[in-house]
């Protein structure tokens, strides 16, 4: 029968490859992991280490390391599934979420979920669509919120809710570009709008990583051009700002202004400062669905599935 003690002791040396530096992040002396891990040896009836300077794996050391991971994984899964059944009122749930989309989403569900599961602690992990994405496969988050498809292995998903990307433009742009015809490009955009219109003008954009950038390369790879892109950033909202003051285009998410509970006000505050334009895209890729990503590798908890259940009646 395998100690999982043993086993985690065992891949901490093995990662390290150094049992002085092992055993101190394990808070234990070198001599106890070098007993557990000679207990280890003794168990399978084979060397794993080589006791070389610097210290190395042996083949039987190398095989036992890529199962031990699973092992522990597969440990830690049973605990939770079998907790989770015992007694639903305590347990964690992490979610991952982008840092603008987590300001519109998570106000609509957290209270809802901590008001009836107040013992859940709750986690967040916020970053871009690849972070995400990571945190996900490496067990890091349990469940992750964003546009479909994620592009992550392995993944299940739960529709939400649909999403539609805007573009950003304002008055101060076309007047700069087409000085004498911004009434009729305005008129072109708000019947038809076409990327290639709009070549010629500057974009701001999000950094690369995020969905909403990944979006706007496919589609500026669709209309077959290249952007004059003059500023990139992590934050949509800074490029929304930006934008506002007349700098560049950029692409931005509806859902983010039917945050402002009032999508009209929102755009009259907005034209307070300039008269800025929101137009709905041709491409199909600006319409897509928000989804929540969940491992189909690991077991799914109550506290997780509570979770998509609320979303899916608040959003």
């Amino acid at each position: 029968m395998i100690n999982f003690l043993n086993l985690e002791y065992f891949l901490v040396a093995a990662e390290e490859l150094n049992f002085t530096k092992a055993a101190k992040q394990l808070y234990i002396s070198q001599q106890s992991l070098s007993n557990h891990i000679s207990n280890m040896e003794k168990e399978f009836d084979v060397i794993l280490f080589n006791r070389t300077n610097p210290l190395t794996l042996t083949y039987a050391g190398q095989a036992l390391k890529k199962r031990a991971r699973q092992l522990l994984a597969m440990k830690n899964e049973t605990y939770r599934e079998l907790a989770d059944i015992k007694d639903f009122s305590t347990g964690k749930l992490t979610i991952g979420v982008s840092h603008t989309r987590g300001r519109v989403i998570l106000p609509e569900i957290l209270p809802i979920y901590r008001e009836q599961f107040p013992n859940i602690d709750l986690c967040l992990l916020e970053g871009n669509s690849t972070e995400l994405d990571s945190g996900l496969l490496h067990g890091d988050v349990d469940l992750i919120i964003g546009m479909l498809p994620f592009r992550v292995e392995n993944v299940g998903t739960v529709p939400i809710c649909e999403e539609e990307i805007l573009l950003a433009v304002s008055d101060a742009v076309l007047e700069r570009t087409f000085p004498d015809q911004v009434e009729e490009i305005k008129a072109q955009l708000a019947s038809h709008t076409d990327l290639t219109l709009l070549s010629s003008c500057p974009f701001l954009l999000i950094n690369e990583g995020n969905r909403v950038r990944t979006l706007a390369n496919e589609m500026f790879a669709d209309a077959a051009i290249t952007p004059q892109i003059i500023l990139e950033t992590e934050n949509i909202e800074t490029v929304l700002a930006l934008a506002i003051k007349g700098m560049g285009i950029t692409f931005y998410p509806k859902m983010f202004m039917a945050s402002h509970r009032d999508i009209n006000a929102f755009k009259d505050k907005v034209r307070q400062h300039t008269s800025m334009n929101f137009y709905s895209l041709d491409s199909p890729k600006a319409h897509g669905t928000l989804g929540i990503g969940f491992h189909k590798g690991h077991y799914m908890s109550q506290a997780a599935r509570e979770f998509i259940r609320i979303a899916k009646e608040v959003l």
